[in-house]
This record gives structure tokens, C-alpha cells and sequence, in this order.
């Protein structure tokens, strides 16, 4: 039985802060057409896909931080995706900002979903590793306040069965920890999706503005090399409200090789036929985490320090 994938990565452009979650859903609806006239079953979105990146900016009103996160999935603005994915017969990853109620508390996660070719959710994550800072830091030209208006995920790294394989989920700054990688791997994941906005300048250390595209790419080839996985990285691009975004939005093999990237920093629909079976070149041989792997030895990784 073939194990073949066709899977779309749905760049976004620029959202402006005052763009409606209707037109937003409306950009991303037209790349799920695109999508399917090219034999997807699969598309992958970016982080916060319905908004503006809005941890650019220092807010203290609660209320107007809560505008920018849903309370229900799907609501109305966004069950036009949920319609297009039955409509059409292809499932969809999607970030977003998420206002959970759990025993009568408000929880805010920066949160993923995974959604069938029925318009069911199956699956959902909530980012581990939050990037940025807490507080107010006016000397920078922009803010990046997820360790604000974010609390670390509380699903840990999990599967789903779906789409003929095991697929798993991540976020942005996930991508640049080598555990998230391993921790679905064990698990088995074949596919990894993931979403990011990333901006070009980076304050604290502005010597590395020109290596964002090299470190991008770097740190998920290497993942899925070493895990023998293919991962889907999907940005929001461009100069979103004066800040650059990286592009650079690409689906790479098992092997570590891009085979797709997009060439825009525009909403632009990149596709590749994934070959879930392709997983085995690694895993049966180079990285065959049974014959090879000594986790014995690692102890220092999850310890407490002393």
C-alpha cells in the first residue's frame, strides 16, 4: 500500500493589525483551492495564521490582548476552513492564539491544531518552548512578548494517526530545540508540521540578522536528518507592520534535503509528493535509534541540576 502524501506548505504574507480574521481565512481558503487542483491532501499553515504577530507590542489592557486569541475553534470567522476542508477533502494544520477556560480559569497557549479531511480536529498542540521576554524593553524597535501573553504548553509533544502515518506538531522557536524532534521521533512521527513568524532583526544580538535564513534551515534539516522525519516548515512572510519576517517557508525530506522552498514573501502554496516510506532510510539505518542510540549515557539531559 503506497504511502505517498501529497503536502502542501501555505506561506502567508504580511497580516496588517487591522486585518479582519474573515479576510485572513479568506487568503488562506484560496490557498486550500490551490491546494487541492494540485492534488494535496495535506496543507500546513503558519503560528497565529489569523493575525498580525502582536507580541511586537506592549499591551497591558487584558482585553485587548484577548482580541487577538480565540475562544472557541472553529468559530464563525473561521469555519469557512472547516468547510473548505470538506468541501474540498484535504486537511489543514493551523496556528493560532488560543483563550482556553479550564476549571473556570483563563489559559492563554500559543496553539496548533490538526484538522481531518472532514473538517474534524484531531489533534492539537500548545508551544512548548516560548521565546522573548516578559516585560516592557523599550530599547528595542520591536517587542517579542510570548513569555507575556503566552504560559508554556501543558500537551507535551504528541501524535496523531492520520493521513496514512503518524504525524506530530510544533511552533515556531520548537523548532530550534533538538528535543522536540527526538521526543516525536520516539514516538514514531513521520511527518512534523510546523508554523513560525520570525523576525530578521533580532535585538539582543543584531550580528546574527544575516544568519536567520541559514539557522531556519539548519535547524530542521538537521532534525529531520536525525530523526529520519520529513518536517513542513510554513512561515508568515514579509514586512508585516514594519517588521521583516522570514520567508523562506520549505518541506524537507528524511534525508535532510529541501526539496520544496518558496520563492516569495507572499502567500504562495509550495507542494511536494512525501513519501512516508522514505522515513526508513534512516531509521532502519544511519540513525536506528534500537541498535545505536545510548540513553543510558543521557541522563544529564533531563535530570534536575544540582
Amino acid at each position: 500500500m503506497s504511502r505517498k502524501l501529497i503536502v502542501g506548505a501555505a506561506q502567508l504574507g504580511p497580516i496588517a493589525r487591522n486585518e479582519t480574521r474573515a479576510r485572513a481565512v479568506a487568503r488562506m481558503v484560496e490557498l486550500m483551492h490551490q491546494a487541492h487542483a494540485r492534488g494535496a491532501s495535506l496543507v500546513v499553515f503558519p503560528e497565529l495564521a489569523l493575525t498580525t504577530f502582536f507580541p511586537r507590542w506592549y499591551m497591558e489592557d487584558q482585553a485587548d490582548i484577548d482580541a487577538f486569541f480565540e475562544q472557541e475553534m472553529p468559530g464563525p470567522e473561521t469555519q469557512p476552513l472547516f468547510e473548505a476542508a470538506r468541501e474540498l477533502g484535504i486537511g489543514f494544520y493551523l496556528g493560532y492564539a488560543e483563550l482556553a477556560l479550564e476549571a473556570k480559569t483563563p489559559r492563554h497557549f500559543n496553539t496548533s491544531i490538526l484538522v481531518d479531511a472532514s473538517g474534524s480536529i484531531i489533534g492539537k498542540y500548545r508551544k512548548v518552548h516560548l521565546p522573548g521576554h516578559s516585560e516592557h524593553e523599550p530599547w528595542r524597535p520591536f517587542q517579542h512578548l510570548e513569555k507575556r501573553y503566552f504560559e508554556p504548553g501543558n500537551t507535551g509533544f504528541g501524535t496523531t494517526q492520520a493521513f496514512g502515518g503518524t504525524m506530530g506538531m510544533a511552533l515556531c522557536n520548537d523548532r530550534r530545540w533538538p528535543e522536540t524532534y527526538r521526543m516525536l521521533a520516539l514516538q514514531g512521527v513521520e511527518l512534523m508540521m510546523l508554523g513560525y513568524n520570525t523576525p530578521i532583526h533580532y535585538p539582543p544580538v543584531p550580528a546574527h540578522d544575516h544568519l536567520q535564513g541559514f539557522h531556519n534551515h539548519l535547524c530542521m534539516q538537521a532534525g529531520a536528518y536525525q530523526n529520519g522525519m520529513w518536517v513542513v516548515g510554513v512561515a508568515k512572510a514579509g514586512k508585516e507592520e514594519g517588521c521583516d519576517l522570514l520567508g523562506q517557508s520549505c518541506i524537507i525530506a528524511p534525508t535532510g534535503e529541501i526539496v520544496a522552498m518558496a520563492s516569495s514573501q507572499e502567500d504562495e502554496l509550495i507542494t511536494y509528493e512525501c513519501d512516508l516510506d522514505r522515513t526508513c532510510e534512516i531509521r532502519e539505518h544511519i540513525f536506528n535509534f534500537d541498535l545505536h542510540r545510548r540513553p543510558e549515557t543521557y541522563g544529564l539531559i533531563t535530570d534536575p541540576l544540582t
